[in-house]
């Protein structure tokens, strides 16, 4: 079944330069097809159900040409993990002219120290604030409240301050900055997004999560908001086919989440899919650098057994 779908499968460990959504190593499964090279990378807490979109956005990938292309670059914002502002010019020279900054908070105090820093850098970015779903909606209206009485209108959207619908219909009113939707999204596959624009501003889309180029387009039709691309923290290989997605939108587009290959210690593809002056071009990437990242035998056989029962709830579905 591997050879079938997945030929020269690679699996691969790359360390981060800082701890980002909890880990500190990026363990994912690179595989070649007929239309070039495609990476599997559901994180590792994902079952197998949710890993299945990620793996049919994979073979859509390797087995299928790219969507059409109504650009050959992409504006890349740059991205920061929740780190002390002492932290932060380091890891922004990383994003060489980005003009557009996506902050990790996880409450005010902390994250209004890394706003205040990244201002003191550079006063004319727009900032992006990011909370992954992680405060109640009373937390979500006092924080805002607060991030929007200190710093004005320098903020862009906030992504996701509150897991649930609910919770987002209840804060969109009370707060005069906008709501990017990203967990609402990617973990409600199936479940239809009428009426959306009654919890969010803007929808944030992910080539793998979502369950491929075909996918994304379809939900985002059907969300009917201004879209902003975004990462699964992929190595330059899963790049390339978020900037591809970002790229099939006709309509102008909006700085994308693509950046991140900079939060790795290195990339397997040579040059490192990395901005410059502030953005990625659009190709198709090849991993020439895997021997420098591979898995440990335990850790192959790990991922090689999640790849199988995957496709196997791949197969079952389409029977």
């Amino acid at each position: 079944m591997l050879e079938k779908y997945c030929p020269d499968l690679t699996v691969l460990a790359i360390p981060l330069r800082n701890k980002f959504r909890g880990i500190t190593v990026r363990e994912v499964a690179l595989f070649q097809g007929e239309h070039g090279w495609s990476e599997f990378g559901p994180f590792l807490e994902y079952d197998d159900l949710e890993a299945a979109t990620w793996m049919r956005a994979a073979l859509e990938a390797a087995h299928q040409p790219w969507p059409t292309l109504y650009r050959n670059q992409i504006p890349i914002n740059a991205t920061l993990p929740i780190v002390a502002a002492e932290d932060v010019a380091g890891i922004l020279q990383r994003f060489p002219g980005a003009t557009t900054v996506k902050i990790k908070v996880d409450d005010f105090e902390n994250g209004s120290k890394v706003v205040d820093e990244v201002l003191g850098i550079n006063a004319e970015y727009k900032i992006r604030l990011d909370v992954n779903a992680g405060w109640s909606a009373e937390d979500a209206i006092s924080n805002l409240l607060e991030y929007h009485l200190r710093f004005g209108k320098v903020f862009e959207y906030v992504e996701q301050p509150c897991q649930s619908l609910q919770e987002l219909a209840l804060v969109k009113p009370e707060i005069p900055i906008k709501i990017a939707a990203d967990e609402s999204i990617r973990k409600r596959l199936g479940e239809g997004f009428q009426n959306f624009s009654d919890y969010a501003d803007f929808a944030i889309l992910k080539w793998q999560p979502l369950g491929g180029f075909t996918a994304a387009h379809r939900i985002a039709e059907e969300i009917g908001l201004p879209v902003v691309v975004s990462s699964a923290l992929e190595t330059g290989v899963g790049i390339s086919h978020g900037l591809a997605l970002a790229a099939s939108f006709p309509e102008e587009i909006r700085a994308s989440g693509l950046g991140t290959v900079a939060l790795f210690e290195g990339d397997v593809c040579d040059p490192a899919t990395l901005a410059e002056d502030g953005y990625i071009e659009v190709k198709r990437r090849e991993p020439v650098l895997r021997e420098r990242y591979l898995a440990s035998a335990e850790r192959v056989t790990h991922w090689k057994n999640r790849i199988v029962r995957t496709l196997e709830l791949i197969e079952r579905g389409s029977e």
